[in-house]
């Protein structure tokens, strides 16, 4: 999320001294980290939410800094409370795992919230989540399947997996194999492990596409080089049957 956040500033920013963000993203990636840290404090302390929000990363992931999730909490609670989504959905996150705040779901579904009507990605993947998996709130397949086809729509390949399960199972929506393939291909493009192996089992039952056995192989060793487990041993029963 850092060099997300930083690219998405304006590097020509100066504090009174003369530093720019772009000093500190030179630091930043020099591997001189206590600097950069020092430059993107000093603005966060001026105001600045984008500021804020990286200071509240690199206290999170102990980068310059030591590793406080109470320090990293309330940075982004700074940024947050200036309407930037990114920090929201970090906030969103630390109430979820319990990080630097106590564990709370509703919270934690507040702060997605705020973030995801803003269309941040990450944040609208976590809603669909938290009505998926029941995390702290009443499991809703529906509002699960809305927010992740936000997410999916804007390329989110976990969202497009996840919404081709639930097209796969009858989650939330009507069960339909066409529709299951369609999301999962679109995962499985960008890597998914997963939703490569899924593919890979209907391709193999037919389901949603013809049956092609040699193409479920495929998908099967797609998925277990991605290290999906399952993928792997879907692999080796086709193996065996001479595929």
């Amino acid at each position: 999320m850092f060099k997300k956040l930083i690219f998405g500033l304006s590097l020509f920013v100066t504090l009174l001294f003369g530093a720019t963000f772009e000093d500190g993203l030179n630091a930043y990636n020099k591997g001189d980290l206590k600097t950069a840290f020092s430059i993107f404090e000093d603005f966060a302390k001026n105001g600045n939410k984008n500021a804020q929000a990286v200071i509240g990363d690199m206290y999170s992931d102990g980068e310059g800094v030591e590793q406080n999730y109470f320090r990293a909490y309330e940075w982004y609670e700074k940024a947050a409370n200036q309407g930037y989504a990114l920090a929201q959905n970090k906030l969103g996150l630390m109430y979820e795992n319990g990080e630097g705040v106590k564990q709370d779901f509703l919270k934690a579904k507040e702060w997605y919230e705020k973030a995801a009507n803003q269309g941040d990605v990450m944040a609208q993947r976590n809603l669909g989540h938290m009505y998926y998996f029941v995390k702290g709130i009443k499991q809703d397949y529906f509002k699960a399947k809305e927010w992740y086809e936000k997410a999916a729509n804007k390329g989110d390949e976990v969202s497009q997996h996840n919404l081709g399960l639930m097209y796969d199972n009858g989650q939330g929506v009507r069960q339909d194999y066409k529709k299951a393939f369609e999301w999962y291909e679109k995962a499985a493009v960008q890597g998914n492990a997963m939703a490569q192996n899924k593919l890979g089992i209907l391709y193999d039952e037919g389901e949603g596409v013809k049956q092609n056995k040699r193409k479920a192989k495929e998908y099967f060793g797609k998925a277990c080089d991605g290290g999906d487990q399952n993928g792997c041993h879907n692999y080796k029963i086709l193996n065996q049957q001479g595929y």
